[in-house]
């Protein structure tokens, strides 16, 4: 039998439910449908929210999305927004709104708009955006023509436009995850919409595929794939499907992370003896050692700067995280609360790391506040595992284990709100959040 353990996994045993990119086990347990469906369910309640209403779009009983409701899920599952009942009299893009009566009902902004079909089959989809509370409510609106294809995708531009206007940052809807399923005997690298919905295969292998990094552009994925009996390193055009091999040197091969300017990769090779950390660029060629440790060196990930890369090893006896300089040098250790912690995940302003905490034998993930050093473990699941932040730095996408299945969830950072997106059935793991769409 063929084993799908990395051939540089920790001593520190895992459990068999508990997969940790390049140092954990691929284990086989349930089937996924051929097209992963997911559906939104938030838990918990925030501090503070901004109340805000979505009427029905006119025209959107007859569309085949409801656009009103995903922008709703979008906003309620950033944890930013709390959405109030936009039912009422018949409004769209053109409709001037009552604000005192929205104000009423305790919204302090309301998006109205209108779905219509055109004769030559695509969708005419129209917004604007009020304020209840300013004496100039109109925060301006956008028109979309797309195809049927697209309506999600333009719901989730919408979400974004509303989250922008009334928070100040960029929204994050209309942005891409990627993840790996194991259905039966082959295994599936997805790309999906933010709220997992609209999953497309982009790979499928009968060996394990594991560790999806998106690249800066979010035109390609790198990952690693066991096709050749061993790990190996790919990066796969999105778009096309063509793929071009990395890295397949002796021994194993994994763990890749995009550099931010996306022209090099950080990997860890065991070419040269143990598990270590080395560079190589973007299209392949001879990697350039980090530095020399005598102990297991992986899981690379970039600060957002390009100065820093972020790792795990055990070079203290037992797995921690560690930064190092991105063009090599002394490598300090960044972790102390606990004995065994993987999987880093650094914020894009670089104020918080994500990571995966073992405690008591549940692992557990885990934020720390880099300023202040104050780590808070944000969720109440035992096996959680690939942390992945937005591209906006406010929400984190991780896999774990609900109910005897898995499942990815997204919680804000304070672990206050959290959505889970679930399948009907699977094996879902190691997701990575993609970068922001070009407009």
């Amino acid at each position: 039998m063929t084993s799908d353990r990395p051939s540089h996994s920790f001593p520190t045993a895992l459990p068999s439910s508990t997969r940790r990119r390049a140092i954990m086990a691929i284990a086989a347990t349930t089937s996924l449908p051929a097209l992963a469906q997911f559906r939104v369910d938030i838990v918990g309640v925030g501090m503070t929210q901004l109340p805000t209403a979505i009427a029905p779009f006119r025209g959107e009983a007859g569309a085949p999305q409801k656009i009103s409701g995903i922008i709703q899920a979008d906003l309620e599952r950033s944890g930013q927004f709390r959405v109030v009942d936009g039912s009422g009299p018949q409004l769209d893009e053109n409709s001037r709104p009552d604000v005192d009566v929205w104000k009423q009902k305790g919204a302090d902004s309301l998006t109205t708009g209108s779905v219509t079909r055109l004769p030559d089959g695509r969708y005419d989809v129209r917004f604007r955006l009020w304020d209840t509370v300013r004496k100039e409510p109109d925060l301006g609106g956008q028109s979309f023509v797309v195809t049927q294809g697209d309506l999600r995708l333009v719901s989730h531009r919408i979400a974004d436009y509303v989250y922008e206007k009334l928070t100040g940052q960029r929204g994050i809807f209309s942005t891409r995850i990627a993840y790996v399923t194991k259905a039966g005997s082959r295994y599936s690298l997805w790309v999906a919409d933010a709220d997992g919905e609209n999953a497309q295969s982009a790979l499928s292998s009968p060996e394990p595929i594991i560790s999806p990094a998106w690249s800066p552009s979010g035109t390609q994925l790198a990952y690693v794939s066991f096709e050749s009996r061993k790990p190996v390193v790919y990066v796969h055009d999105v778009s096309t499907g063509r793929r071009r091999l990395i890295a397949n040197f002796r021994g194993s091969n994994s763990a890749p992370a995009w550099a931010p300017d996306g022209r090099s990769l950080a990997v860890t090779l065991s070419r040269d003896g143990g598990s270590q950390l080395y560079t190589i660029d973007a299209n392949g060629g001879e990697p350039r050692r980090l530095m020399q440790s005598a102990g297991i060196d992986t899981e690379p990930t970039y600060s957002s700067d390009g100065r820093s890369i972020y790792f795990v090893s055990d070079r203290g006896g037992a797995p921690q995280i560690y930064r190092v300089p991105a063009g090599g040098g002394g490598a300090e250790r960044v972790t102390f609360t606990g004995t065994y912690n993987i999987s880093p995940a650094i914020s894009p302003d670089g104020k918080f790391l994500a990571y995966i905490s073992r405690v008591g034998g549940a692992f557990k993930l885990h934020v720390m506040d880099m300023g202040s050093g104050t780590t808070t473990a944000i969720t109440d699941t035992t096996a959680d595992e690939s942390p992945s932040f937005a591209p906006n730095g406010k929400l984190i996408v991780y896999a774990t284990q609900q109910g005897g299945r898995e499942a990815l969830m997204t919680t804000t950072l304070d672990g206050k709100i959290k959505a889970r997106l679930a399948g009907q059935s699977g094996d879902i793991r190691e997701p990575d959040w993609g970068p922001f769409q070009k407009q």
